[in-house]
């Protein structure tokens, strides 16, 4: 029997099958033994075969070919790697300059994974309504920084329900991954969008400007107009996972395109003479923020931290 993974609980997984049943299911021993060395080998959005029991639920038995997916280095585990979402047409990061604030390198380590796998991201900055003018400056920075590369951004304020409607037409028949750091207002927005599904919010620990989580586990929750969103647990930073560092540069699209103009072909953009990319980023081509997260990426490999995926 075929399904698609809607829940992801850590245990169990909650299937719903072709002929639209929901059965609670696990995974099979065998799933431990493959060198999927994963902390969630099956992930939401996975098209999986169960076989169900005499108690009313089941096995996953195999999982269906990946189109794409968002993974990243497991925060707990270093040689482990967490699929966030599996099999999405796009993704949405929402993002706060303030209360709390999405630093750059979060953003950028997220659009380069997501590039990596071929999912589309929309940029969502959220809590425009309690920005002060320095903050809504940066903020429009940003976004002309981010529309510049190619990315869709999108203002609103969940919390007022202003400019979530722009996100409708976005959303209409595509499955879609809800991602940030926590206390970025992912579950309000998403009581926004559904309201039926009535998630709990929390306040923003005032100490440290930080989010504390609301969510955790990863669902899957049907809208209306067709389609899905996935709703994610907030994570605090982004591992980056299975990349090698010639491949790098083709996930950031300014600096791949000044790339090619590199004296080098094998050029790291760190330190080799003729290099187009170091030019633009002194000639304010690129931006110093963006080269900056490169470059941490970069040193992620130098340092070890990439993890073979499977």
């Amino acid at each position: 029997m075929k399904g698609l993974v809607i829940k992801n609980t850590g245990s169990w997984y909650t299937v719903k099958t072709d002929d639209g049943r929901i059965i609670d299911s696990k995974i099979k021993g065998n799933f431990r033994l493959k060198g999927i060395r994963s902390t969630n080998p099956v992930a939401v959005g996975d098209r999986v075969e169960i076989i169900t029991n005499q108690e009313g639920t089941a096995f996953i038995s195999s999982i269906e070919e990946r189109r794409n997916y968002i993974i990243r280095k497991s925060p707990n585990l270093s040689k482990q790697s967490h699929i966030i979402a599996a099999n999405v047409d796009q993704a949405m990061l929402v993002v706060t300059v303030n209360h709390p604030q999405t630093s750059t390198t979060f953003i950028d380590r997220f659009l380069a994974s997501a590039e990596a796998y071929g999912v589309p991201v929309v940029l969502v900055f959220n809590k425009n309504d309690i920005l002060s003018d320095e903050d809504r400056h940066y903020q429009d920075m940003l976004i002309t920084l981010y529309e510049t590369i190619g990315y869709r951004c999108v203002a609103i304020s969940a919390e007022r329900n202003v400019g979530t409607d722009m996100l409708m037409p976005l959303l209409k028949g595509k499955t879609t991954v809800l991602s940030g750091n926590s206390g970025v207002g992912k579950s309000t927005l998403i009581n926004r969008i559904i309201p039926e599904a009535n998630l709990r919010t929390s306040e923003i620990s005032d100490a440290h400007n930080t989010g504390m989580h609301t969510t955790t586990f990863s669902e899957m929750l049907p809208l209306s107009c067709g389609g899905y969103i996935i709703d994610t647990p907030g994570i605090k930073g982004f591992g980056t996972f299975d990349m090698e560092p010639e491949e790098l540069t083709g996930y950031f699209k300014e600096i791949f395109h000044f790339s090619k103009d590199c004296r080098f072909n094998n050029c790291t953009h760190t330190h080799e003479p003729g290099c187009a990319v170091v030019e633009a980023v002194k000639e304010h081509y690129i931006s110093e923020s963006r080269y900056k997260s490169y470059l941490s990426m970069l040193n992620d490999k130098e340092e070890g931290k990439y993890r073979e995926a499977f």
